[in-house]
């Protein structure tokens, strides 16, 4: 196949991967505004300014759609994870400037995230995504302790925080959650600057 022959179906790809994306932008738009309930083909449709079958052409269910939206903001997350438990220096500030600033720029796809999470519980199709949160933040505690028992608290702090300076809108800064993820583990502040090293 010549050149001009694959440019046409590249330029195609390219606009589809840009519709997919405007509508999964719409559809955490929705869900910031009406919560997850609200998510239907026709209301991501309408605020992405475009017509319902064309949104059901790249998302054939709303389950479909759901999922891409979830996804889409877990695997920032999954990111800012994976470079907190690559860098060096203390991990557990890292992780408290990463649920400080979801109540900052990134408040409203955190608030997405966290609506969608909850819809899980009634949509298993969104189950395994809505599970990536706390499967990532418990591997950066495993990072940190060697002790379930801890690893599981850093993880119910961890959400907890969230779900408080999200929903709740507590006024919280990094000092103030560092200290509560370092009380969940056990360890003190001062140890706590200084990472676990893994065999």
């Amino acid at each position: 196949m010549s050149d001009s022959e694959e440019h046409p179906v590249d330029g195609r790809h390219a606009r589809g991967n840009k519709r997919r994306a405007e509508i999964i932008e719409a559809t955490l738009a929705v869900v910031t505004r009406d919560g997850a309930a609200g998510v239907t083909h026709r209301t991501v449709a309408k605020q992405a300014g475009i017509t319902t079958s064309l949104s059901t052409y790249y998302f054939r269910t709303l389950d479909d759609l759901l999922v891409a939206a979830l996804s889409s903001v877990a695997d920032a997350y999954t990111a800012r994870i994976r470079q907190l438990i690559d860098r060096p220096g203390d991990k557990l500030r890292g992780l408290a400037e990463l649920i400080v600033e979801s109540g900052g720029p990134g408040r409203e796809r955190a608030l997405a995230e966290r609506e969608l999470s909850t819809l899980a519980a009634r949509r298993p199709a969104l189950a395994p995504v809505a599970r990536q949160w706390r499967e990532n933040v418990a591997e950066l505690a495993a990072t940190l302790t060697d002790d379930p028992q801890a690893i599981a608290a850093l993880v119910a702090a961890s959400d907890g925080l969230c779900t408080a300076i999200l929903i709740d809108n507590i006024a919280a800064d990094t000092d103030h959650v560092h200290k509560v993820l370092s009380q969940a583990i056990g360890t003190p502040l001062d140890a706590a600057a200084t990472p676990r090293r893994r065999p």
